[in-house]
C-alpha cells in the first residue's frame, strides 16, 4: 500500500500559507497548486493518506483533483463521489472541519475495508470555503483514532480558506472565459451579418432580374445583371476571408470618410438610390476601433434602404457639436413602418440589435425615427474624442 512520505519534515504552518498566498499572486494553475500542497499538509497532519475534491460544475459531485497515499484502486473508485456522501457530505453542508472516527460507510461504499477502518480508523474533511460559499474539500486519513489538536486543525482551516480563495478565482475566470466566449460568437455573427449576409442578400435581388432578362432574350442586361453577381459574391468572398484571417472585416486604411464614400458610391450605382454625402465626414476624426464600428452601423443602414425603404434619395450627413458628434443616414422612402423601424422583427429586427450594440461598445446611442417630409431617418450620437487620444 501506498504511504505518504514521513522522512522529510513538513515546513512550518507559517511558512505554507505564505507560500499558498505567494502561488495565488502569481496565478499558478489551480490544479497544480491543490495537488502540490497536498503532500505538506498530510505531513503536517501526521496523517497516512489525504485527497483533494473539487464539486463539480453541476454541483452534485465531489470531483476527485489529488490523492496520496490511497491504495491505486481507491483513486479509481473515488473520482466522482455524491456530494452528500458520509463526513464528506456533511463538511460541504455545514462548511467547517468534520472529522469522524467511523470509517464503516466508506468501507461499504468503496469495497475497501482493509483501507477504511482497519488501515485507517478517522479522517478529517476540510472545506475549501471562500466567501460563504465550499467549492471543494481535503480530506486527511489517519491511522490514530483521536483528531489533531487544535494548533494543527486551525492551520488546516486556514489552508481551506486560502485553497478556497484558489477555487473562486478559478470559478470567476472559467465564467468569464465563458462569457468572453459568447460575446466573440456574438461579434462574429454581427461581422457575418454586416458584410456576407448583406452581399448574398443583393445577390439573391439580383437573380430574378437576371432570370428575366434572358427570359426576355436583353442580354446587354443580363450581362449587367451577371457582372452586379459577379462583383458582389467576390466581395462576398474576400469579407469571407477578412473574418476568417482577422476575425473582424477591415475598413480602408486610409480612414472612415474615404471607406463611407466608396460605400455610398456603391451604394448608389448598385442600388439606383441618389445619395447625398455630407463633406464634413472629412473632418471626422474618430480612434480606430470606433471607426470600425460606425462603418458597420452606416454599412447596415444603408443595406435597410436598400432592402425595405422604397426610396429615390438618400443622405448621409454630419451635425457636429462641443462634445459629440450626429451622424445621420436619411432616406425619402415608406418610412418608419419600413421593416427597419422599431417593431421590426426578424433579419431587419436582429441589424437594428447589432447596430444598437455597435453604438453601446462605442459609447454612442442610436435611434430609429420618422424623417419630416417622409423616409426614416437613423441617428448615431458619439463622443468625440479628447485631444490625447490616439485616432
Amino acid at each position: 500500500m501506498d504511504h505518504a512520505p514521513r522522512s522529510t519534515a513538513a515546513p512550518a504552518p507559517p511558512a505554507i500559507l505564505a507560500e499558498i498566498t505567494a502561488d495565488l499572486a502569481a496565478g499558478e494553475d489551480l490544479r497544480a497548486l491543490l495537488q502540490r500542497f497536498l503532500e505538506p499538509l498530510v505531513r503536517l497532519a501526521r496523517a497516512r493518506a489525504g485527497t483533494v475534491r473539487m464539486v463539480s460544475d453541476d454541483g452534485e459531485r465531489f470531483e476527485l483533483v489529488s490523492t496520496l497515499g490511497l491504495p491505486g484502486s481507491l483513486s479509481v473508485t473515488e473520482q466522482m463521489v455524491d456530494r452528500h456522501c458520509g463526513f464528506c457530505g456533511q463538511g460541504l453542508e455545514e462548511g467547517r472541519i468534520v472529522w469522524t472516527a467511523d470509517l464503516r460507510s466508506c468501507a461499504r461504499r468503496t469495497g475497501e475495508p482493509a483501507f477504511f477502518g482497519e488501515g485507517c480508523h478517522g479522517a478529517l474533511a476540510v472545506p475549501l470555503r471562500h466567501g460563504g460559499r465550499v467549492l471543494g474539500i481535503y480530506n486527511l486519513f489517519f491511522e490514530q483514532r483521536h483528531r489533531p489538536d487544535a494548533a494543527v486543525l486551525a492551520v488546516l482551516r486556514s489552508v481551506g480558506e486560502l485553497l478556497g480563495l484558489a477555487l473562486e478565482k478559478h470559478r470567476l475566470e472559467a465564467e468569464n472565459l465563458r462569457s468572453t466566449v459568447a460575446h466573440e460568437r456574438q461579434l462574429m455573427a454581427a461581422e457575418v451579418h454586416d458584410s456576407i449576409a448583406q452581399d448574398l442578400t443583393f445577390v439573391k435581388m439580383r437573380l430574378p432580374l437576371l432570370r428575366d432578362a434572358i427570359q426576355a432574350g436583353n442580354q446587354e442586361s443580363a450581362l449587367a445583371f451577371l457582372e452586379d453577381i459577379r462583383e458582389t459574391v467576390g466581395d462576398a468572398h474576400a469579407s469571407l476571408r477578412e473574418i476568417v484571417t482577422h476575425f473582424r472585416t477591415g475598413i480602408d486604411p486610409r480612414g472612415l470618410d474615404v471607406a463611407l464614400d466608396a460605400l455610398a458610391t456603391r451604394f448608389s450605382a448598385r442600388t439606383g438610390i441618389a445619395l447625398q454625402v455630407d463633406a464634413r465626414l472629412a473632418e471626422l476624426r474618430l480612434p480606430q476601433p470606433a471607426q470600425q464600428e460606425v462603418f458597420h452601423i452606416v454599412q447596415e443602414a444603408l443595406a435597410n434602404v436598400e432592402r425595405h425603404a422604397h426610396a429615390r434619395h438618400g443622405w448621409l450627413g454630419l451635425e457636429p457639436g462641443l462634445d459629440r458628434v450626429e451622424l445621420r443616414i436619411e432616406d425619402d422612402g415608406v418610412g418608419s413602418t419600413a421593416p427597419n423601424s422599431e417593431g421590426a422583427a426578424g433579419a431587419s429586427h436582429y441589424g437594428l440589435h447589432i447596430m444598437r450594440e455597435r453604438a453601446q461598445r462605442i459609447g454612442g446611442t442610436l435611434a430609429v425615427e420618422a424623417r419630416p417630409g417622409g423616409g426614416t431617418r437613423v441617428r448615431l450620437s458619439l463622443p468625440l474624442p479628447h485631444p490625447g487620444d490616439t485616432p
